[in-house]
């Protein structure tokens, strides 16, 4: 197998197999990425005198090429490749000879895997905001359009106080608001360049860290060499707590459909296409995206952990295992960008129940708006509370079936521009068009 560190002795097989592991299938993911920190390393490498303008020009023709051949499909790491840094140095130095050969001087891989971790990260944190984006959008737009539906709110899963699918639907809306903190969070130490830090002790050429930090788009630069390769596993860690913040609230609103989708709450309905029967029940038509949705996001809540069990007693310095962090963190993107997305789906072909508080059972809703009431003419809250719950005890209660709340956040005034405006705030603090940019000028 090829391998940009073996010299002479070749490797036991049983070795090679159970150390590489899944790092060549996992690499594919990361091979667009590979290339763009090859591309701003080798023009720093020219303009340091450790590459000429000729081999500059040759190089730069073929990373664009195989960049290009990355974005079409037309990429694959070769069965005796061991990753895809080897790949992509043994295709150039194939395709322009001795040129080739020079791109790795100044880095080691340690600082080549963490660049295009974080570039990729930093492109995985992109779409995931853009998709949590469009299901906040849907979700605001669905609390506005069905504001004025009641439906029962719970405590203790027992019937409690009106509530409203305005209130329903901006209560997730605004979750996401501060899940998309986190994933700011976690965009700010992704966003900071590694490169240069080669081993994790630097290197003894002339290097221009600042210049590939601004042709990569990062914000900064990780400045410690030693912190700089400290940081994989800890940028993993913060990417682990946010993406399991947003399943949190999608698991959330998974139960809540599950439970609001049965029979017995009847709140919410779906094309019979959009749900499953059974084998032997003609009836059913059950919540199957719900439940795999509610499944996989409580799935990716152990995430943290599990970084954190990879890591927690590593010191300083490059461990082999941090390659095992790929494993975790790469399916985790994909699972929780296919969830939002059918999310988004479901939702958009939701029909709520208008008439939920017409069966009786839901009466009790309002023995808070009829103490209430009382108060405001005058009576005790003690003494109203105290006579409200005789009436119930004796079958005297009669509710008036109406709401009257007004403050800031409840059933008469959800607040819904303001946490669109929350929203819109978040999202502009992620710089993506600097981003955009940058690569745009690498591979033009």
């Amino acid at each position: 197998m090829s391998k940009l560190w073996q010299k002479t002795t070749n490797v036991d097989k049983l070795v090679e197999n159970f150390t590489v592991g899944r790092d060549r299938e996992l690499d594919n993911q990361m091979a667009a990425f590979d290339v763009l920190g090859s591309l701003a390393h080798t023009r720093m490498l020219e303009s340091i005198g450790l590459m000429s303008n000729d081999d500059l020009a040759l190089v730069q023709r073929e990373l664009k090429a195989i960049y290009n051949d990355v974005q079409a499909g037309d990429f694959a790491i070769e069965d005796d490749v061991e990753d895809v840094h080897s790949q992509v140095e043994m295709l150039l130095t194939r395709r322009i000879g001795d040129a080739g050969k020079k791109i790795h001087s100044g880095r080691s891989r340690n600082d080549q895997v963490l660049v295009d971790l974080k570039l990729f990260f930093r492109h995985q944190l992109q779409q995931v905001v853009n998709e949590t984006d469009n299901l906040f959008r849907l979700l605001l737009q669905q609390s506005e359009e069905h504001k004025d539906v009641l439906l029962p709110g719970y405590t203790h899963l027992q019937v409690a106080m009106p509530s409203s699918f305005g209130l329903w639907f901006g209560a997730y809306a605004e979750s996401l608001v501060d899940d998309l903190e986190m994933v700011l969070a976690a965009w700010k130490i992704t966003n900071k360049n590694p490169l240069g830090s080669a081993a994790g002790y630097g290197s003894s050429f002339p290097l221009n860290r600042t210049m590939t930090t601004e042709l990569l788009g990062f914000d900064s630069m990780a400045h410690n060499v030693v912190y700089a390769q400290m940081g994989r596993g800890k940028t993993e860690r913060i990417i682990a707590q946010a993406l399991s913040s947003i399943a949190a609230t999608l698991a959330k609103m998974a139960m809540d459909q599950c439970l609001y989708l049965s029979q017995n709450f009847a709140f919410v309905s779906y094309p019979e296409h959009l749900t499953t029967g059974s084998s032997i029940m003609p009836h059913k038509k059950n919540p199957d995206v719900w439940e795999i949705m509610r499944g996989k996001c409580n799935r990716l809540q152990a995430l943290p952990n599990d970084v954190a069990m990879m890591t927690t007693n590593l010191p300083s310095g490059y461990h082999r295992e941090l390659q095992l962090l790929k494993e975790l963190l790469f399916p985790a993107f994909t699972d929780l960008m296919d969830c939002l997305q059918m999310a988004n789906f479901m939702l958009q072909h939701i029909t709520v129940n208008k008439n939920i508080l017409d069966d009786p059972k839901y009466a009790y809703l309002f023995s808070v708006e009829e103490v209430n009431k009382a108060v405001l003419n005058g009576t005790p809250f003690r003494d109203a509370y105290k006579q409200i719950g005789l009436d119930i005890e004796q079958g005297n209660f009669n509710p008036d079936k109406t709401v009257a709340h007004t403050h800031e956040g409840s059933i008469g005034n959800l607040q819904n521009e303001q946490i669109g405006a929350a929203m819109d705030k978040i999202i502009s603090s992620f710089d993506f068009k600097k981003v955009e940019d940058a690569i745009s000028w690498l591979v033009r």
